[in-house]
């Protein structure tokens, strides 16, 4: 999108929506008027003026009835290598995020086990009460495991997002749509390059492929506006927009649309450290084979945790007790980093108060109560979007 800066015309308001809301949409819209985004299979045609056509909606499978004998975790283990060795792998040369969850360990592992001690792993390690957790996980899983003798580990509290150094905060043309906790994994991907590597595979749509239907599991969409009740910043104009998010957006493809702007998230930074990112859980044969298996088979993701049990992992791998998540990385650098650059935001002007988008009044409002004692994840953390999509507006248009 950088190299594309120059064609921003303005603000797109819907999709500025959707991202305030936490409710992204895959479709051709960006958040600037003038650069659009080229899903999968759709066609670009160039006239007079430009044209985007979306193709037709992707068929997908539905879950079956497992034959007597059916060997499902032999059945997932070929569909891995189908999905690692489509192209040739050199192991010396590759490097797995092992984050510790479910789906990263489950790639690693598999791929270990077929090239052992040659699998480089790499990591972020994450804040708060399940930061012991991630570490005991990992340390099983390459204690069990053939792993080789390099694991990359980067502490994300530490290099946190929004330090002063990241690229993002320091006015560079950072896509608006490029990872949120950009500082920490440009170092991971920084060091992961040092060591030689040239392709990063990770455990990307794993919650996808073997997520539940609306059918099986009923259950609300997120980002709609009584979600954004308790967000004094949002502003006129997303109210009035925010129940349009679902306008023409891409219809069904392969892949979860959840997964493909997951990919477009994580790969520019690791394309920009010379990187080649690989993620097997989004390659359509997993895809497929996740939509054919029964539900007690995808409930809880218990594909992943039976494929570790098989290989002999204990039950702090496979069922670990405390959240592993960034929240508590995104709390600390927000009020360590965020407050200073909201702050500014208020003193100088934004793009988006100008097409009212976010509220001044509101933002201070919520400044006021940004605090350790006074922080609420569901509300304060959204918080950093609106930082994203500020620093991307000023340096864009």
């Amino acid at each position: 999108m950088a190299d594309l800066w120059e064609h921003a015309g303005g603000l797109n308001t819907l999709e500025a929506t959707r991202l305030l809301l936490y409710r992204p949409r895959y479709s051709h819209a960006t958040l600037f008027s003038g650069i659009h985004r080229l899903t999968e299979r759709s066609t670009a045609h160039f006239g007079g003026h430009l044209y985007l056509r979306y193709p037709d909606p992707a068929l997908h499978a539905g879950p079956r009835i497992l034959a007597p004998d059916a060997d499902v975790l032999g059945a997932f283990t070929q569909a891995l290598d189908c999905a690692l060795y489509t192209r040739p792998l050199i192991p010396e040369k590759t490097v797995f995020h092992l984050t510790g969850g479910l789906d990263s360990g489950t790639v690693a592992t598999h791929a270990a086990q077929r090239h052992p001690g040659l699998i480089t792993s790499a990591t972020l390690l994450i804040g708060g009460p399940g930061r012991e957790q991630q570490v005991r996980r990992r340390a099983e899983i390459l204690r069990a495991t053939p792993f080789g003798p390099r694991d990359v580990v980067i502490d994300a509290t530490t290099d946190q997002p929004l330090h002063p150094s990241c690229a993002r905060v320091r006015g560079a043309l950072i896509s608006p749509y490029e990872e949120p906790l950009h500082y920490p994994f440009v170092r991971m991907a920084e060091e992961i390059a040092a060591s030689g590597a040239h392709s990063v595979v990770t455990g990307l749509g794993g919650d996808e492929m073997v997520a539940l239907s609306q059918a099986e599991f009923p259950h609300r969409a997120s980002g709609r506006m009584e979600d954004a009740a308790s967000l004094p910043w949002i502003g006129q104009r997303v109210q009035e927009t925010a129940e349009f998010g679902d306008l023409g957006i891409a219809p069904p493809a392969a892949v979860n649309s959840m997964t493909l702007l997951s990919l477009e998230t994580s790969a520019p930074v690791l394309l920009r450290a010379g990187l080649w990112p690989l993620h097997p859980f989004a390659d359509p044969g997993m895809v497929e084979l996740g939509e054919s298996l029964p539900l007690d088979w995808r409930q809880l993701k218990q594909l992943q945790r039976r494929r570790l049990t098989s290989m002999g992992m204990n039950r702090d791998v496979t069922h670990p007790v405390e959240r592993e998540s960034f929240a508590e990385i995104v709390r600390d650098s927000l009020i360590t980093h965020g407050r200073s650059l909201l702050h500014h935001m208020l003193k100088t002007g934004s793009p988006l108060f100008d097409a009212r988008l976010i509220d001044p009044d509101g933002l201070k409002q919520a400044l006021l109560t940004l605090g350790l004692d006074t922080y609420e994840e569901r509300r304060d953390s959204q918080l950093i979007e609106v930082i994203h999509l500020h620093a991307a507006a000023t340096v864009f248009l």
